[in-house]
């Protein structure tokens, strides 16, 4: 009987943790397999020798010594950052593809939360202020607005599909070109990278959705801050690494940028010390774009799809 090792917890966020359900759920469509479930890393390491397939937030590359019979790893993560592999490892993996739509709410939260002024509603409305003038004056749309989204795969098209129909122009940026997705119309593009020059000074909304690693290691620069619009603003929801974290702080105490929306940063999690903390036209939320009660659940009807196809 082949041995399927789960080890999916998480000390903060309860949708992050593998549940009874989740365990009958892969029993119940793999009745040849026996599922052992690890609340631990003690545990995990003393199964993993009888483990045919893990499930697991993160992997050490010398834990492989431990698994003669592992077959394939699969993590709920989109990013490739926690399983750490041999770089000729033909093992398996595979990563969560899930995630679009939950990130796609929050950055859409965020761009109504900046364009309808939520904010400063509160305040005025904590004071008891009826402040139709100034709160008109801030108020904008997404009808019309010009969205750039740098790193348009599969959670990038994602966003770009649920802004769409709120009348958004889209400009997805890639490092190669691809075809259009199909809710594209006439006035969206899809551009290379080096292209980004010429696309920033005509962005309302610049959406960063890229991987960590080198080949993004402070792609957006200061240079392309000052390219920005002063009323655009920034939603970061791929990984910290894309920008200089002192850049962004730059262009946003000296208005060359309106705001931004964080949910990723170089650090994490963000230093007391960080500046970024005392900005007031900065919404950070701590590395929880995709979070959901349906997390796992969708994660493990994705992996299902998979194995059995």
């Amino acid at each position: 009987m082949k041995t399927l090792l789960t080890y999916l917890t998480h000390p903060h966020v309860e949708a992050w943790n593998l549940q009874n359900r989740h365990i009958e759920q892969l029993s119940a469509q793999f009745p040849g397999v026996r599922v052992l479930n690890c609340l631990h890393s003690k545990d995990f390491l003393d199964q993993l020798s009888q483990a045919d397939g893990a499930i697991v937030w993160y992997f050490k590359r010398e834990w492989l010594d431990r698994a003669p019979h592992l077959q394939w790893i699969a993590t709920p993560a989109a990013g490739r950052d926690w399983i750490d592999l041999p770089p000729d490892s033909q093992l398996p993996v595979h990563f969560g593809g899930f995630h679009g739509m939950m990130m796609a709410e929050s950055v859409l939260g965020a761009m109504l939360y900046f364009c309808k002024a939520f904010e400063a509603s509160r305040a005025l409305q904590k004071q008891k202020k009826w402040a139709r003038i100034k709160l008109s004056q801030q108020i904008t749309s997404l009808y019309g607005a010009r969205v750039t989204i740098l790193g348009l795969g599969r959670i990038g098209q994602t966003i770009g599909r649920v802004l769409k129909p709120f009348g958004c122009t889209l400009t997805g940026v890639r490092s190669r070109l691809m075809e259009a997705p199909d809710y594209f119309a006439e006035d969206d593009r899809v551009v290379t990278v080096d292209r980004l020059p010429e696309v920033l000074p005509e962005t309302d909304h610049l959406v960063l959705v890229l991987p960590g690693g080198t080949k993004t290691d402070s792609l957006v620069t200061a240079d392309h801050f000052r390219l920005l619009p002063k009323h655009c603003r920034l939603y970061n929801v791929g990984r910290g690494n894309a920008y200089r974290e002192s850049d962004l702080v730059q262009a946003l105490a000296t208005g060359q940028i309106a705001g931004a929306y964080l949910d990723v940063f170089d650090t994490e999690p963000l230093p007391e010390s960080s500046p970024l903390w005392e900005c007031g036209n900065v919404l950070i939320q701590p590395h929880l774009s995709a979070a959901s009660p349906q997390y796992l659940d969708l994660f493990i009807e994705e992996l299902i799809g998979k194995l059995k196809g």
